[in-house]
């Protein structure tokens, strides 16, 4: 029973953060929150309309009519992951109405979709019928009277530790609505649109506040509902999206990424084009979900080279090649995330941005900084452009050897773990890595020959 029982525990602590749990980013998520700033429950939002007192887009059909108000609700999006972030095309937000709501007007994002609203009369019709709304962020450039705070970005997002400026999106929204329609409902089954992502049941939490006249005066939403969404590698892509490479100075071997690690050429699911060939840029039946790569063992739209370059007194000395093999896509705002124990004494990096990701919080702890993410420089190399001769990106990092933690044996001049973009990397075997030279075998083999030699020519 106790060996069952250590076999169990063993299987959960090995399983990978493909399974939605990140054990790199253990609190990471992206959380929609839902603040209901304006109801039209209750007597003293009723209206009737008489001599023009019934607001515009209220709810009345006729002069008998009671109207109702519609409810204004904000919804703001959040990434609160430390590396993974939101690529174009950027968040669909998609939920369900549990009633016979309908969306009168929107203020930083817009629906795809009017849908019917021919039950609705008069010179202006609601913004969106649709039972099950798709909702986009608005364009960089749009009309400032349609932006609100943290709009407009074409649904991108950053990662909270790579850019906190743009890690949100925000916008809001009058709903009302027909029929039976008296009061705001939560919607149901709500999705982010984002592959890889998948989000829970609506929460009510306790009501947001907001500061007003710098500070002096604060207001609260009337409910707060969050929805939190997780990331998951299996959902996102069903095999990897990238591989390590391994090299060192005391090695001629280079250990190449292991055969078949995103896929085989001729399988379903994986397209490359060889050298010298066109790629399919205008093919129609082409799934935008499968990556054109170019034809390689590996077939992987990205690789990472580990060089182990130098080693001196008290440094040692990596040389990092992030290579684009994917021809129809740039990656933009990309990120590396490295899992190495001699982190924590990394001295100096060229040419990149560089983070510890502190997996642990507020719990100081030895080992805490034995991860850290890796990414470009604004206007310089924050993009990674498609295959090709510029499609690379190189740094090198200076880390201080540390007796205590570091060591060239066993592999561990080399990262236990590569995410890029948030998916974990295709890591060579161990058994595979480049290995010391022996110096004791160096040394021996000389002398055996020599010696077998002299023996042969005393014998004569």
């Amino acid at each position: 029973m106790g060996m069952v029982l250590i076999f169990f525990f063993s299987l959960i602590s090995s399983i990978s953060p493909s399974y939605a749990f990140d054990p790199l980013d253990p609190y990471g998520n992206i959380t929609i929150k839902w603040d209901l700033l304006l109801s039209n429950s209750g007597t003293n939002n009723l209206l009737y309309y008489f001599k023009g007192l019934c607001l515009e887009n209220s709810l009345c059909k006729s002069v008998f009519d009671i109207c109702f108000l519609p409810c204004k609700v904000m919804v703001s999006i959040y990434n609160f992951q430390q590396y993974r972030h939101v690529e174009p095309p950027g968040w669909k937000l998609n939920w369900a109405w549990r009633g016979k709501e309908v969306i009168w007007s929107m203020q930083g994002a817009e629906a795809t979709e009017q849908g019917n609203c021919s039950e609705f009369k008069g010179p202006t019709l609601p913004h969106c019928c649709e039972k099950k709304p798709f909702i986009v962020d608005l364009l960089p450039g749009t009309n400032y009277n349609s932006q609100t705070q943290n709009c407009c970005k074409a649904g991108v997002l950053s990662s909270i530790k790579q850019d906190p400026s743009k890690y949100a999106a925000t916008f809001q929204m009058a709903v009302g609505g027909s029929g039976t329609y008296s009061r705001f409902v939560m919607p149901e089954d709500l999705k982010l649109g984002v592959p890889g992502y998948s989000c829970g049941g609506a929460v009510k939490v306790k009501p947001s506040r907001y500061t007003t006249d710098g500070g002096r005066r604060w207001t609260q939403a009337l409910a707060t509902w969050n929805v939190t969404c997780m990331y998951s590698q299996i959902l996102a892509s069903p095999t990897p999206r990238c591989c390590v490479s391994l090299s060192a100075f005391y090695n001629q071997t280079i250990v190449s990424c292991p055969r078949c690690s995103c896929g085989c050429q001729g399988q379903p699911g994986t397209e490359c084009v060889k050298y010298g060939e066109t790629p399919p840029l205008q093919k129609q039946n082409h799934d935008p979900a499968t990556p054109v790569v170019r034809c390689s063992e590996h077939m992987c739209p990205i690789r990472v080279h580990w060089h182990l370059k130098e080693s001196y007194k008290q440094y040692w000395r990596v040389k990092i090649t992030i290579t684009n093999f994917n021809i129809m896509k740039n990656y933009s705002e990309w990120n590396l995330v490295v899992l190495h124990p001699n982190l924590q004494s990394l001295t100096q990096v060229f040419s990149f941005n560089y983070a510890p990701l502190n997996r642990y919080g507020f719990i100081i702890d030895y080992y805490a900084d034995d991860s850290g993410m890796f990414w470009g420089l604004p206007f310089y190399n924050d993009i990674l452009l498609q295959e090709g001769k510029n499609g690379n990106l190189q740094t090198e990092i200076l880390l201080r050897k540390d007796p205590g933690i570091f060591t060239f044996r066993e592999g561990w001049a080399f990262p236990r773990k590569i995410q890029f973009n948030g998916d974990e990397c295709v890591m060579p075997p161990p058994d595979e890595y480049p290995s010391l030279p022996n110096k004791g075998h160096s040394a021996t083999t000389p002398f055996i020959i020599l010696f077998s030699l002299f023996l042969s020519i005393f014998m004569l």
